[in-house]
């Protein structure tokens, strides 16, 4: 891929030029068998204006689904060769699907997207407008979000002010996986060794010429969200700490100023008995310090272990996802352990 792994500089080699283009759509699943044959129908329709200059592929990931979502996508690919399947040996989760679906995409660009058809395939031609205006990336921004309960606003919204506070690399607000990627990026990305993935931050990182869409998220077609809430705050953390060291360093100017308050207070105790000649007690002021850095200590060492947890993912350098198998074109079933 033209990539020097020994150096942390990364080089993409220029995308061959075509009259015709390819775009792959990335479909992450699990447990979906009720959205596959809509999502099929209403990609036919919203793309067909699009027929003679682009050739779209559509790349499944399953996710270790446990209902027949993969038996409708194997059916729907007998009727139409341009459906691919990527089978994971398990549940790794949506960031691991993502990138499963970016190593194994082929296009020119690809365009990662929901089966739920929350992420409408009506904004598709906008996307690939701009991407041939010449943008390498072009990000998908939900203008509303009132199909959510007030409660997953809030909270999103939060995320979002919080995480580009800390972030070297901000992430656009209102944008999720849904974007369009020229193979340049996919290459740049694919080249990222790191396993504890938050893929909105990886996309903000890499970088390139950006252009950005608007769109009214409609509500889900079928189903029910995988999303809980319980899942949702680890994939918070995730990308926190995953994108930035900033709860690390808060700590250090947390502790220089605890540790600066604690010194100015002994020696206002020390001027206060050694001049006045008055006894301090002690007990409360005592209690109330020891269970306050107590607190702070132990609320610390949680954000540490946060870091070293992550690191120790690093190290023991397993794949981030497995293959069972991976249907191709009008290749047989193949296994893949990587």
């Amino acid at each position: 891929m033209g990539v020097d792994t020994s150096s942390p500089e990364i080089e993409i080699p220029l995308a061959p030029s075509s009259a015709r283009q390819t775009i792959t759509l990335i479909i992450p699943v699990y447990n979906e068998m009720d959205s596959i044959q809509p999502f099929l129908d209403c990609c036919s329709t919203a793309l067909a204006e699009l027929a003679d200059t682009c050739e779209f592929e559509f790349l499944f990931v399953n996710d270790g689904s446990a209902d027949k979502t993969e038996v409708i996508i194997t059916q729907a690919r007998a009727k139409d060769a341009r459906i691919s399947l990527v089978n994971l040996s398990r549940n790794f989760g949506k960031e691991a699907a993502l990138s499963a679906g970016l190593t194994h995409a082929t296009g020119d660009a690809v365009i990662p997207m929901d089966v739920d058809l929350q992420d409408p395939p009506e904004v598709i031609p906008q996307m690939i407008a701009a991407w041939r205006d010449g943008a390498k990336v072009v990000n998908a921004h939900r203008a509303t979000r009132d199909e959510d309960t007030w409660l997953k606003r809030t909270s999103a919204g939060m995320f979002y002010r919080l995480f580009n506070l800390m972030a070297e690399y901000p992430i656009p607000t209102g944008v999720g996986d849904f974007r369009l990627l020229d193979r340049d990026v996919v290459q740049a990305i694919n080249a990222l060794g790191e396993r504890s993935r938050f893929n909105k931050a990886i996309f903000s990182w890499v970088g390139f010429e950006t252009a950005e869409v608007s769109y009214e998220r409609p509500a889900r077609l079928a189903g029910e969200t995988q999303w809980s809430y319980w899942k949702l705050w680890k994939l918070a953390l995730d990308g926190i700490f995953a994108a930035s060291t900033m709860p690390l360093r808060v700590w250090t100017y947390v502790g220089l100023t605890m540790a600066l308050m604690s010194f100015l207070y002994s020696v206002f105790l020390f001027v206060r008995v050694l001049i006045l000649g008055i006894d301090t007690p002690g007990y409360a002021s005592t209690a109330i310090l020891i269970l306050t850095f107590g607190g702070m200590n132990m609320f610390a060492l949680g954000i540490i272990g946060e870091y070293v947890g992550r690191i120790y993912t690093e190290v023991r350098q397993r794949p981030l996802y497995i293959v069972r198998s991976y249907l191709h074109g009008d290749e047989q079933e193949t296994r893949d352990g990587s």
